[in-house]
């Protein structure tokens, strides 16, 4: 397998070693639109494996030429989700497989946007499931860790633990702590400020009685009490991929996502949307067309350099209600939990961009291998999830379940 890895940032920088540990690809060719940042990830590699180039994620033309350059068999997906359509048709173009970990954009609807979908995450994509079946291609779409993981984990409980599932909650929750200069808790977000304020501003959408409708942003508050004493969390409702995946190979009478977000952390991004910096549409600056969005992104701290800042577990999961395969009711928890101290001991990278880079490695050698196979659009669900986590277990970093 020789694999375009597309971004070098945090995620694309934690794939490299995680990916360097394992034999199941010939070649990765690591890409960013500033090349001395792919350079950075693959120094220090094993030669001969890793290759770095400079590439425009938006350009499908360069792309497609880039696939066919370095004869790579999978587009790794690796940048923000604004990037996905070009990716996703070059990969198509040039005959290689795709795999993201966020799924294409949504558009609310334009007249009730908290309570009726507009355009859902992935609709673009799969859109084009069509003709990613007649090209015998597979896309693999939202296999990060959230979706992915969390995905994966709903796919287990219906297939070995539950006979009817009630209800599927993705739960994520973390006690991260950042430190500033002075020692004191800084306000740094420790994944891509883009794609946060992307998913936490627009409306939620939740799977109810059979189809989704969406609801205002951070409602439904709830403690959640995340297990290897990160403890209770509040956690609220945000758009996320799993809710529009797990119902289209998993069943289920309501499907939500909640993030422990805190309460600094939502306070702010109301402050950023109030301010309008939340929006991606360039203004002029001084005769400079930039967009607020990016500014505030410039603004902060990268968050793959937070590492030796940051303390504390982040835990994704995936909390399921029902009636087990006994015939009684039945709840778990099915969770992944991440010690940053652990992951910047062993591999360099802070917790949150290795947790979310660890599993599409871990996919990518499941189809490097045959044992997953798949035509056409598809999400993690679609796939045998026993040996996804064996594998994960495989490469150190186990999975847990909890009675509820």
């Amino acid at each position: 397998m020789r694999i375009l890895l597309v971004g070098a940032g945090g995620v694309g920088s934690a794939v490299v070693p995680i990916a360097a540990r394992r034999d199941f690809f010939d070649h990765i060719v690591v890409a960013d639109y500033d090349p001395s940042r792919a350079e950075a990830v693959v120094s220090g590699q094993a030669p001969g494996r890793f290759t770095a180039i400079g590439l425009d994620a938006s350009d499908q033309d360069a792309v497609e030429a880039a696939l066919r350059e370095h004869r790579c068999d999978v587009l790794f997906n690796a940048v923000d989700p604004r990037f996905d359509m070009p990716l996703f048709r070059a990969a198509l173009a040039a005959g290689a497989d795709y795999l993201d970990m966020a799924m294409s954009l949504s558009r609310p609807h334009p007249a009730r946007p908290y309570e009726e979908t507009g355009v859902k995450l992935g609709d673009e994509q799969f859109e084009l499931a069509s003709r990613w079946e007649a090209e015998g291609r597979l896309a693999l779409v939202g296999m990060g860790v959230e979706p992915g993981l969390a995905d994966v984990f709903a796919r287990y409980a219906a297939d070995h633990l539950f006979e009817s599932i009630d209800e599927i909650g993705i739960r994520d929750g973390a006690n991260l702590v950042v430190e500033g200069p002075d020692g004191e808790e800084a306000f740094a977000p420790t994944f891509s400020i883009w794609t946060t304020i992307e998913e936490c501003l627009n409306p939620p959408v939740v799977w109810e009685n059979g189809g989704w409708h969406t609801t205002e942003p951070f409602s439904e508050p709830e403690v959640f009490d995340f297990p290897e004493g990160i403890g209770p969390v509040e956690c609220v409702n945000v758009e996320h991929e799993e809710v529009l995946l797990v119902p289209r190979w998993v069943k289920a009478g309501r499907v939500t996502f909640k993030y422990g977000l805190g309460a600094e952390f939502i306070d702010v991004l109301r402050t950023l949307h109030k301010l309008g910096l939340d929006s991606t549409e360039p203004v002029s600056i001084k005769g400079v067309e930039v967009s607020p969005r990016d500014v505030v992104a410039a603004s902060l701290p990268d968050p793959a350099t937070l590492g030796e800042r940051m303390r504390g577990k982040t835990c994704a999961g995936t909390w399921i209600k029902g009636t087990g395969k006994d015939g009684a009711p039945r709840e778990v928890y099915l969770y992944h939990v991440v010690d940053n101290a652990w992951s910047m001991r062993e591999y360099g990278a802070q917790a949150v961009v290795w947790q979310t880079a660890v599993h599409p490695v871990v996919a990518l050698e499941l189809l490097a291998r045959g044992t997953w196979e798949g035509r056409g659009v598809l999400g993690p669900e679609a796939f045998d999830p026993v040996p996804f986590l064996e594998l994960l277990t495989e490469y150190g970093s186990p999975w847990g379940m909890r009675e509820q």
